[in-house]
């Protein structure tokens, strides 16, 4: 129903189009019924009426069959002479339009040059006088009937590339329109998966603190209520700091009208101290050497190298059972290797004695998507990691991330 009701306003406009051409092609051929052969005007003849009525009549059907309209408007043309009309532009105007129709329907261009180029022979032929001397009026009077055709064929082929150049542009549009959409849905994908990583990270991290430091308050519950205390307290500052860190990253998640939150730096190698410090608060001891001059990194690849160090000592602190961890940064010219170890130990030191973990083992990786998230993020930075377990015992994590060129940090040697 819907598509009938909108298909009545077009088919009426439509029609109505039809019907005023055909109109004005009547019109035309009774002007052109008017001036007779001596060049004397007067009222149109019936034969007159008859050409513009057998011409004007197969115009509505130009659209669906314009190779028979426009052969059956010239071959009307070809009878107006044997008729005694004077063959000119106006009395053949059914075929000029005709022949325009036809070029822009035509399937090839050839057909179209084709087609035009006989009706436009035909009307040549039927324009001569069959009888009397070929006079210049007679000569010029020839030329235009034969070029009008001509010139509505060029006209038809004009309006046709220009339909054909719109349609590009327009495919073109829609096309750049369409990898616009597509560019947009791979950086949301991106984004995306950034965020997974970074709530991955952080969460693992926090949740792993937050495990060790309430298992430490439960194993000292009876024994040393203070130690106790200080451990609920720890507690309760790293799940805090949890919330916050929560709070900043889906915070990115907010729609453009919602209230902006405060936006905070992203994490660094400058806060190394403190993550080093929240997991000496969990009974893992850290230690951290540096060799080399320390440069500043590029916010991507401090955040990555920051990130690698908080995973690998999380999974430290979840899987090896070990009571201490060290972290090397080896700094050269053009990178920087970031080394996270542990000996592998079967206990975690618990601030009051040790406690044994089961299945804790330095032989295997650590489970889960820790390995695959570093990977992915010393690779998004133009390095590469390389983790496994150590000849002597343990695991290693170690990653090389590029640095930009000593000149380009600012620094002076």
């Amino acid at each position: 129903m819907t598509d009938a009701r909108g298909a009545g306003p077009r088919s009426h406009g439509m029609w109505s189009r039809e019907a005023a051409v055909t109109a004005t092609a009547f019109v035309l051929c009774l002007l052109g019924g008017v001036i007779q052969v001596d060049d004397t005007l007067s009222a149109p003849p019936v034969a007159a009426y008859f050409v513009a009525v057998v011409s004007c009549a197969v115009l509505p059907m130009r659209h669906r069959a314009p190779l028979a309209a426009l052969a059956a408007t010239t071959a009307a043309g070809f009878l107006i002479q044997p008729l005694g009309l004077l063959l000119s532009p106006l009395i053949v105007a059914p075929a000029l339009i005709t022949a325009y129709s036809y070029t822009l329907a035509a399937r090839t261009e050839q057909r179209a040059a084709g087609a035009v180029s006989l009706s436009a022979a035909v009307l040549l032929v039927a324009s001569i006088p069959l009888t009397g001397d070929l006079s210049w009026q007679d000569a010029s009077r020839i030329g235009v009937v034969t070029a009008f055709p001509l010139v509505a064929g060029v006209l038809g082929h004009s309006v046709r590339n220009r339909r054909a150049y719109l349609a590009a542009v327009e495919e073109r549009a829609r096309r750049a329109e369409e990898g616009r959409d597509s560019e947009a849905r791979r950086r949301v994908a991106e984004e995306r998966v950034r965020i997974a990583r970074e709530l991955h990270d952080l969460v693992a991290h926090q949740i792993t603190l937050a495990n060790a430091q309430a298992t430490v308050a439960a194993h000292l519950f009876d024994t040393r209520p203070e130690q106790t205390r200080k451990s609920l307290g720890e507690l309760v500052e790293t799940t805090g700091h949890a919330l916050d860190e929560l709070r900043a990253t889906v915070g990115l998640l907010r729609q453009s009208g919602d209230k902006a939150a405060p936006a905070e730096p992203a994490p660094g190698l400058s806060r190394l101290p403190s993550l080093v410090e929240s997991f000496h608060r969990a009974g893992l001891e850290v230690s951290v050497h540096q060799d080399g001059t320390a440069r500043p990194l590029p916010p991507g690849v401090d955040l990555t190298a920051y990130r690698i160090v908080q995973e690998a000592l999380t999974n430290v602190t979840k899987h090896s059972g070990t009571r201490s961890a060290r972290v090397r940064l080896v700094w050269n010219h053009d990178h920087v290797t970031v080394t996270v170890a542990d000996d592998g130990g079967g206990t975690l030191h618990d601030g009051g004695g040790t406690r044994a973990v089961p299945g804790a083992s330095a032989d295997r990786p650590p489970p889960g998507f820790g390995l695959i998230g570093m990977r992915e993020r010393a690779t998004a930075v133009g390095g590469h990691l390389l983790a496994g377990r150590r000849a002597e015992g343990g695991f290693l994590v170690s990653a090389r991330l590029p640095l930009p060129p000593a000149k380009d940090t600012g620094e002076t040697p």
